[in-house]
């Protein structure tokens, strides 16, 4: 798997501004950071490990996937959506679309469903893997692995919302029953992160 120049560089800014942009709206919006900007200095490093790896493996597993459908995949950052990740997190919502892999090639209806869906459930995968590490860990370590598990499931969610270029969308155009049996599960973990429902 190869990775250009201007790719490496989008991944860095895009892993970057989507760190802040968790750690703000983990920390409370602007007003709580204005007030105690060391909710901010505490929360960036434990981001940059969780919603870094969260978005960097998630759009991973869409290159990877359509590479072995035989495309040619690039991961692109759209720098207007980065910019409203940050200014939104600072006003207290989170809206988190940093870029996309774009791939070329002859591909099927059905190959475009599994690419897209590749990356939210890899997510949901990682959360799986800092849930029983939040349960057993304790300390700093442990609230590092339960930001990591609200960040993944957030993000396998919202990129199930099927909207626009989400990949929600392309996984419904291609089935309908693995929207709904892929996507009410990511649904119901992001909504369990997010505002505490217990699901188990």
């Amino acid at each position: 798997m190869r990775f250009g120049t201007r790719e490496l560089l989008d991944i860095a800014i895009a892993w970057a501004a989507l760190s802040v942009a968790f750690a703000l709206f983990f920390g409370g919006g602007g007003r709580t950071i204005l007030y105690r900007p060391g909710v901010l200095v505490g929360l960036l490093p434990a981001s940059l490990v969780t919603a870094g790896l969260g978005f960097l493996l998630h759009e991973m597993a869409h290159k990877v996937t359509a590479i072995r459908f035989g495309q040619v995949a690039e991961f692109r950052a759209d720098y207007g959506m980065l910019f409203l990740a940050v200014a939104g997190a600072l006003a207290g919502f989170l809206f988190a679309a940093p870029g996309a892999v774009y791939h070329q090639g002859r591909s099927t209806l059905r190959e475009n469903g599994l690419i897209a869906l590749a990356g939210p459930l890899t997510n949901v995968a990682l959360g799986m893997v800092f849930f029983p590490l939040e349960l057993a860990l304790g300390g700093t370590l442990g609230s590092v692995a339960a930001l990591g598990v609200r960040i993944n499931f957030l993000l396998a969610g919202f990129n199930m919302i099927p909207f626009g270029p989400l990949d929600g969308n392309t996984v419904k155009e291609w089935s309908l029953p693995a929207f709904v049996g892929f996507g009410l599960p990511c649904f119901a973990l992001a909504a369990w992160a997010l505002f505490g429902f217990s699901f188990f």
